[in-house]
């Protein structure tokens, strides 16, 4: 995939495109982005998609903390493994967000690219105030001689499926509707890094994970049931995500994972770690043991859950 920061990066091509921040990368993301690689095909045109960073709302509402359900690498590969040959990546300053839809389609897409079709979802709406949706969109079409086609909502039991929908998912802790909208697991990378070592004393060895983007958002505190790849061999693992409020001893989040079936040392890799169920909330214990005979309990229930995933395929 090739990737541009600027337009005046692209020469002249024949393209079929979309436009989208793209947060999440879910289901009817991918529903658009499919379509936008056939209809490519059809016009013996290439494929690209044009999306932004940093997100939009934190530069228009500047008081805005959005969470990132997907930074820039991820949706990087994401689109790479999609197949999408071209992704455009414009820098979304106050400069950008005053533009008209109008103008951003005149200057940012007509002046570099030969458009045969633009693909949007079904609720898509971009320039300044929003003014831009897909009526206005076709207006511009039709005077500049490329066609429109808008994407229909994927909707899972019944619920239309969003980034909204799915980062509210994960802050309640409803891991399993966040991932079913997504259409794989939720996922965060981070650095493995020196902690107490409280848990190698207590048997569990567990590294320490400082997550590489502060704007990544991290799900709701508690026990999860993970996978992460080392040096090319998946290992199913769990994660704490919290302040450990046995001990008292931090007052910050902490992640920490305790892979299974692994010992070798992993400080300073940087591993990608997959969310696959969430286990439970967060607990303070009485005692050590009360601790120790919790996590036992959590890895029984990890390796019931890993043998339904491997005897189903």
């Amino acid at each position: 995939m090739k990737i541009f920061t600027d337009i005046s990066q692209i020469e002249k091509k024949k393209v079929v495109l979309t436009i989208g921040t793209f947060d999440g990368l879910h289901l009817g993301h991918i529903d658009i982005l499919k379509s936008v690689i056939q209809k490519s095909e059809e016009y013996s045109a290439e494929s690209l998609a044009v999306t932004f960073e940093p997100h939009p709302r934190s530069v228009v509402s500047k008081d805005s903390k959005i969470k990132l359900l997907t930074t820039l690498d991820e949706k990087k590969e994401i689109f790479t493994e999609l197949g999408i040959e071209n992704l455009l990546i414009i820098n979304f300053t106050e400069e950008f967000a005053s533009l008209s839809s109008r103008e951003f389609i005149e200057t940012y897409l007509l002046s570099k690219l030969n458009v045969s079709e633009i693909v949007v979802g079904y609720d898509h709406r971009f320039g300044k105030n929003r003014d831009g949706d897909e009526s206005k969109l076709r207006e511009i079409g039709n005077e500049f001689g490329f066609k429109v086609s808008s994407v229909s909502a994927v909707k899972v039991d019944d619920y239309t499926i969003s980034s909204t929908k799915i980062r509210n998912a994960l802050s309640l802790g409803d891991l399993k509707t966040a991932n079913k909208y997504l259409g794989r697991f939720y996922c965060f990378y981070g650095d493995v890094i020196k902690g107490a070592g409280r848990g190698r004393k207590l048997g569990y060895p567990t590294a320490n994970i400082d997550p590489e983007k502060g704007d990544k958002l991290i799900p709701k505190p508690g026990v999860y049931l993970i996978t992460s790849n080392i040096e090319g061999k998946d290992y199913f693992g769990l994660m704490n995500i919290g302040s450990r409020p046995t001990f008292n001893d931090i007052e910050n989040m902490l992640v920490e994972v305790h892979l299974l079936d692994f010992n070798d040392d992993i400080y300073g890799k940087h591993l990608r770690l997959d969310l696959i169920d969430r286990l439970r909330d967060e607990k303070k214990f009485a005692s050590k043991d009360e601790l120790m005979i919790q996590i036992k309990n959590d890895e029984k229930k990890s390796n019931e859950i890993i043998n339904l995933i491997i005897n189903s395929g």
